[in-house]
């Protein structure tokens, strides 16, 4: 199910531009995944790597397909807000992309609060990239 979903990522981003985790990736100390379950199927999931430094990353968060805009995203990205907070961190960030297929996750994090800022981590600014924040 992921795989599919991810393979949509890849139809709509340049070469070398998807910096989603695999799963020995999300496997990793500092990884943490949750999935979301609906009708005993996986809806989504997400993770959120620890960056040091108070901050964290939100990575790999998707809805498969068979539940977008059914509330997935939200649950998701509240669960990783409070996760957070309850971590002390004082700063989310993400790495997406650009386009019309990534207009509706950009919608929710916006509606969350985040705000469009620069790399962060190990990334590199480039024409299809894009960074944002949450400051907690």
């Amino acid at each position: 199910m992921l795989a599919l979903h991810l393979s949509g990522m890849h139809a709509n981003s340049p070469p070398g531009s998807v910096f989603a985790l695999d799963y020995s990736e999300l496997r990793q100390a500092g990884v943490t995944v949750w999935m979301a379950w609906a009708d005993g199927a996986i809806a989504g999931i997400a993770a959120l790597r620890d960056l040091g430094n108070d901050s964290g990353e939100i990575k790999s968060m998707r809805t498969h397909p068979d539940f977008l805009r059914g509330g997935v995203g939200t649950a998701l990205i509240e669960h990783i807000i409070a996760v957070a907070r309850t971590r002390s961190y004082r700063r989310l960030s993400l790495e997406t992309g650009s386009g019309p297929a990534f207009d509706p996750a950009l919608a929710l994090y916006r509606k969350y609060g985040f705000v469009s800022g620069e790399a962060f981590a190990d990334y590199t600014k480039s024409e299809f990239n894009q960074f944002f924040h949450l400051a907690l």
